[in-house]
């Protein structure tokens, strides 16, 4: 399966106002491996049994906390590195009084060893039919992307609309909600299964014409 991902637009500095946007690939995550998948994965590669599989991760878990709290860093062969990373909790000058108070663990750093990176191998990458990031269309411009679709379509689905409008699922059920509560469209399918249409006279002036013209 491709790593799914979308592209986002760079934030730009003062200087680089009136600028070309520049893009870059953020990941749309497949899915999620919990620990008893992983514990099952281990399991065929070795002659542990589960029991075995989850006092090892659960030592594992212990002995590096351990050393990590004591500023060490942590090497798994085939794994990666692993660090703590400190953050002050507030601004410190050098005149600050009792500066050592002030810090706290902001988290633990981890680096891929090369024989993870070598397992991963090559990717296939795709972009996701679904954006995860919702483009700013205004209401005008949406009324006139059904119409245009409408002209060829006798109905919508949420995908499509999705699709239709580069949005994310969240924003195209708002939009959808919105379109049926002013009128423009009507679920004329299930709860949970809805099939929109346009309602009264809304977006099939085109389709009309169309008709017509066929005629």
């Amino acid at each position: 399966m491709a790593i799914q991902f979308d592209w986002y637009e760079n934030p730009k500095t003062s200087e680089q106002q009136g600028e070309e946007n520049l893009l870059h690939p953020r990941l749309r995550l497949n899915g999620k491996v919990n620990t008893a998948q992983l514990r099952a994965r281990i399991q065929k590669y070795t002659t542990l049994t589960e029991t075995d599989v989850v006092a090892v991760l659960d030592a594992l878990s212990h002995a590096m906390g351990e050393e990590l709290a004591d500023g060490k860093q942590v090497h798994l062969d085939g794994i990666g590195f692993f660090r703590p990373n400190l953050v002050s909790t507030e601004p410190v000058t050098q005149k600050t009084k009792r500066k050592n108070t002030k810090v706290k663990l902001k988290g633990v750093v981890y680096r891929p060893d090369q024989l993870l990176m070598d397992e991963v191998g090559k990717v296939k990458v795709q972009r996701t039919r679904f954006p995860f990031h919702s483009s700013k269309l205004t209401e005008e411009e949406i009324d006139e992307l059904l119409t245009e679709y409408f002209a060829t379509h006798d109905f919508v689905q949420r995908k499509s609309f999705q699709f239709l409008c580069s949005m994310t699922q969240t924003t195209a059920n708002r939009h959808l909600r919105r379109l049926c509560e002013e009128g423009k469209l009507k679920n004329e399918g299930l709860p949970k299964q809805p099939v929109y249409k346009p309602a009264n006279g809304h977006y099939t002036a085109t389709k009309q014409d169309k008709d017509g013209k066929d005629a």
